[in-house]
């Protein structure tokens, strides 16, 4: 328990999150427990010494978990242990993986492994934008060669007032909640949602999370002082030529710089041109020749990425032919699923999403049973990304990290301007399947999906689009250029993937991505007013299809009632057993959910026809409706006794048709006078206030024989 190190820093308001290392996981290359109130997570790294032969990338897996027993819970399933990650796991690993991979060294190529255990949890203390602060500490007290710190806050806005790192009830009521990364100098990922704020607010949120970032960063450093680990291990993974470099440099440039200049739209015929510069450039080699070909490939890549970047740079001219703020050719189409509750295409140059809307009951809500979260979800999107999609051939193992990145992003995006889907009685999902990929997918999905959303009559506040903004940019001319929508050779080649989504109004969502130092907030606000005006042209694209909701829902689309009903009489709806909702759903043909909601039962009837429905909220209307004197009923008679028979007026609700209100005559007996199961009209004459027994009449119902005339016999003595 010796060299035991514990270091502490202060939020803005004062509260205290502290670091100690050299008591947990004593064998990893770094370990820190992280805490603040009673939140603790665990972070561990470990990187291997040497790297594997061919491997010219950093192979790094970041993975998140939370242990159940870190809220004082039992996983549920069969298992009841903790299994694969979850996806609000697998989202908070990518914040962490997206902050920290860009500070590696280009040429590490160790894998390498970041392990973050939440093993106490705090809902005033939220885990998740404290998980790449433990990361990026736990890197610092190890020798790996992380050119860091960085660390990660969270930022809400609630009643005007900015809040670092807030409770789970103060993210909950804010309009504004940003993610954001950054090392002392440099703004490196930003990600999160917003109710139409304007760009000048969200810059401002950056700034204080940046300024609440540098004092976490400074611990860091001092904790590095304090453990030692200051110098970092040496690594040689990479055979490196500098002479052979320049070479081909000078012989392949001209040529890769030439076929940029072409501006070919499709991406195929591009990628083809340039694959064959570096075809004619192998076979020209002899056969022994002793020029590592591994290292031709390395060094065409760079080749190729630095003559697309000088094009932007020196010429303002983008590979596709298009200017640094024009946007692609869009077509978009709804209804073109005619079985779907709603459906879209939305085509944007070679980026296509088929996007569907499909509405169902509470009982398809989405089950969330996590160690800091549980309950449901109303709204759920799915992001589909085929091999086919980008012409590859790929196998179909379920969604990988980044599909659920980009389905989460579409989703925060358009979720701002649902209608209040607690008092919603639908469950809504919608899914995108992306057909073609040339970059901006999940953009795509929110213009898709927010067509879609429209054409099942949805009443969603506004529409909603999304654009993908790039930058190239180069530090030692100081010239840069921001590129709107950008292609996939973009994203790859440039220094920035920032994604922005919003309605007229303002930002609903973003998502930041810096591989580049020195991003300044005048280049920021510069490419957020141009993606302004990118979301803007896309909008006006979009409202050529369809500008607002639907007025109703598909035909085949089910419908919805809600029932409001006393507490009490919930038992009433459901019937011992649930005999009673069984049998209305099994007649009826709806679909019926209750639930209790505050002091009052929420009876949710679901159909797919008028008809259907209207018999269902018959059947429901009739069983809460409260006995009225003087009313008239169709009953059933459910049992003849001596003195008359008991009829049930209202569902579970019997009364006594005496034999003396059955008809105006009298009758002696109730042999053959009505059979069980026989339907009858009948008024309800009285409610005894004691028992609060029914008396029923039928013979009211009836009309009054009229009264015959007395015969006198003939008086022969008047004579």
């Amino acid at each position: 328990m010796k060299n035991i190190i514990s270091k502490t820093c202060s939020l803005p308001d004062g509260r205290q999150i502290s670091i100690e290392t050299g008591k947990l996981a004593r064998q990893a290359d770094g370990a820190v427990v992280l805490r603040m109130g009673n939140t603790m997570i665990l972070a561990t790294a470990v990187a291997s010494q040497t790297a594997k032969d061919g491997v010219d990338f950093l192979p790094m897996s970041v993975d998140y978990q939370e242990k159940f027993a870190s809220t004082g819970k039992i996983p549920g399933g069969f298992l009841k242990r903790e299994g694969r990650l979850s996806d609000y796991e697998i989202l908070i690993s990518r914040l962490v993986d997206r902050a920290i991979r860009p500070l590696f060294p280009d040429d590490y190529h160790a894998e390498t492994q970041i392990n973050i255990q939440l093993i106490s949890g705090d809902h005033n203390a939220l885990p998740d934008s404290l998980a790449a602060f433990a990361a990026s500490a736990a890197l610092a007290v190890s020798d790996i060669p992380f050119q860091g710190p960085i660390s990660e806050v969270r930022i809400v806005r609630l009643d005007g007032q900015y809040i670092i790192n807030p409770t789970l009830e103060q993210k909950e009521k804010a309009d504004l909640d940003f993610i954001v990364a950054a090392s002392m100098e440099n703004i490196l990922m930003v990600e999160g949602e917003c109710k139409e704020i304007k760009e000048a607010d969200m810059l401002e949120a950056i700034k204080l999370a940046h300024d609440a970032i540098k004092t976490q960063c400074k611990l860091q450093v001092e904790l590095s002082e304090a453990t030692g680990k200051t110098k970092k291990r040496e690594y040689s993974h990479e055979v490196k030529d500098e002479a052979f470099k320049e070479e081909l440099y000078k012989l392949l440039y001209d040529k890769v710089y030439d076929v940029a200049r072409q501006q070919l739209a499709n991406k195929h015929m591009r990628s083809e041109l340039f694959g064959k510069i570096l075809e004619d450039y192998t076979a020209s080699l002899p056969e022994d020749t002793t020029v590592n070909k591994d290292l031709v490939k390395k060094y065409y890549k760079d080749i190729q990425k630095a003559a697309c970047r000088n094009l932007v740079l020196n010429e303002k001219v983008r590979l596709d032919g298009r200017k640094t703020n024009e946007i692609r050719q869009i077509w978009s189409e709804i209804d073109y699923l005619p079985s779907a509750h709603g459906s879209s295409i939305f085509t944007r140059g070679e980026t296509q999403s088929l996007s569907t809307v499909t509405l169902g009951t509470k009982l398809d809500e989405q089950m969330i049973d996590g160690a800091m979260f549980d309950g449901s979800n109303k709204f759920i999107l799915h992001y589909n990304f085929p091999g086919f999609s980008t012409g590859e051939v790929k196998p179909n193992r379920g969604p990988g990290r980044r599909e659920v990145g980009h389905g989460n992003l579409a989703m925060r995006a358009l979720k701002q301007v649902l209608p209040n889907m607690a008092e919603s009685p639908y469950t809504i999902r919608l899914v995108s399947d992306i057909l073609e990929s040339n970059g901006s997918s999940s953009m795509a999905t929110v213009c898709a999906g927010s067509l879609a959303l429209m054409d099942a009559g949805i009443k969603i506040s506004a529409p909603v689009s999304g654009i993908a903004m790039g930058m190239i940019s180069d530090s030692k001319t100081g010239k840069y250029a921001i590129l709107s929508d950008i292609l996939g050779d973009e994203d790859h080649l440039g220094d920035m993937d920032f994604k922005v989504t919003g309605t007229e109004k303002g930002i609903t969502a973003c998502q930041m991505d810096l591989k580049v130092d020195g991003l300044t907030y005048e280049v920021l606000k510069e490419a957020l007013d141009q993606a302004k005006e990118g979301r803007d042209h896309i909008l006006g694209e979009m409202k050529k299809t369809i500008s607002s909701s639907k007025p109703d829902l598909k035909p085949h689309a089910p419908r919805a009632t809600t029932i409001v009903i006393d507490k009490d009489m919930i038992g009433a709806v459901i019937g011992p057993g649930g005999k009673v909702v069984q049998e209305i759903q099994k007649t009826t043909g709806a679909t019926i959910v209750i639930e209790e909601v505050g002091n009052k039962g929420v009876v949710n009837i679901f159909a797919n026809n008028q008809e259907v429905m209207d018999a269902a909220v018959k059947r429901v209307r009739n069983i809460v409706a409260i006995p009225e004197v003087d009313q008239v009923y169709e009953g059933v008679v459910k049992s003849i006794i001596p003195f008359g028979a008991f009829v049930e007026f209202m569902p579970g609700k019997d009364g006594l048709l005496h034999i003396s209100e059955i008809k105006w005559e009298r009758l002696a007996t109730m042999e053959g006078v009505m059979e069980v199961g026989e339907q009858v009209k009948v008024k309800l004459v009285e409610v005894d206030k004691k028992t609060g027994k029914f008396r029923l009449s039928r013979k009211v119902l009836l009309p009054k024989p009229q009264e015959k005339k007395k015969h006198r016999a003939p008086n022969f003595f008047a004579i």
